[in-house]
């Protein structure tokens, strides 16, 4: 906020008039995926020439984000027959057993030089320890570099069947987070940007961010550049940081590229 805040003033004590006029929009809900906010969101950057992101800057050097993973969540239900596991261990199907086999053929579909990462972080499932058991549950985090990607691996997922006999899958969730590309519009706006640092004495430098942000959801529909924030690190933890005279760089650098023309 403090960059924004001053950015604009350090326009307004030098009487420059930028040719875009700059609207900036804040909500309070990104950090859970911007749920109530991404239809504002949406809608301004349909109308906006391009989108700054004052994200945090990628690493101690504040490396600016020109490529986001997209992210999508799966959840796979299974659901299996109940038997005492002692009197009648043939009577049931295990559910248990069956996301166990699912499992492997899910981390498998990860290609590490690709970007594509698929996760099982969470399972859940069965009743007591003598109950063959009826229901188990996976939650899967999936992160791509394309829409492609993304719909590759969705149709893998969505494709996965079942091994033990009786038991059946049930599959929710998709992708709810659109990868940010490096798109020509993104490549350009990032080249300007560099071009706005070197005015300032300034190299800037660009990274690739596994995490989203709103600028995965402004890249849809304009020119975006993210990680323009502050420069620090240990985001989310308690020695999280910023290096106070690095914020002078990030406001003149902010103030710059709001004077980029249509």
């Amino acid at each position: 906020l403090t960059q924004i805040v001053f950015a604009l003033r350090i326009l307004r004590k030098l009487g420059l008039e930028p040719e875009v006029t700059p609207v900036v929009l804040i909500n309070s809900d990104e950090e859970i995926g911007s749920p109530e906010s991404s239809p504002a969101i949406r809608k301004a950057a349909q109308e906006a020439c391009r989108a700054f992101i004052p994200e945090p800057g990628m690493g101690m050097d504040g490396k600016l984000k020109t490529v986001r993973k997209g992210w999508g969540r799966f959840v796979l239900k299974v659901t299996g027959k109940a038997a005492h596991a002692g009197l009648d261990p043939t009577g049931g199907a295990s559910a248990i057993l069956e996301l166990a086999h699912l499992i492997p053929k899910l981390h498998a579909m990860t290609e590490l030089d690709r970007g594509l990462t698929v996760n099982v972080g969470v399972i859940s499932g069965g009743t007591r320890s003598n109950v063959i058991a009826p229901e188990a549950e996976g939650e899967v985090d999936v992160r791509v570099l394309s829409m492609a990607d993304g719909e590759e691996i969705e149709a893998k997922i969505r494709a996965l069947t079942t091994t033990v006999p009786g038991t059946s899958l049930e599959i929710e969730g998709g992708f709810h987070v659109p990868p940010l590309e490096p798109t020509p519009r993104n490549r350009a706006l990032w080249e300007a940007a560099q071009a706005a640092g070197r005015d300032l004495g300034l190299e800037l430098e660009e990274a690739m961010a596994g995490g989203g942000s709103d600028g995965n959801t402004t890249s849809q529909y304009t020119a975006t550049l993210d990680g323009l924030g502050p420069v620090g690190d240990g985001a989310h933890a308690s020695h999280e940081f910023l290096f106070v005279d690095k914020q002078v760089e990030r406001c003149a650098l902010l103030a710059r590229l709001l004077l980029l023309g249509p």
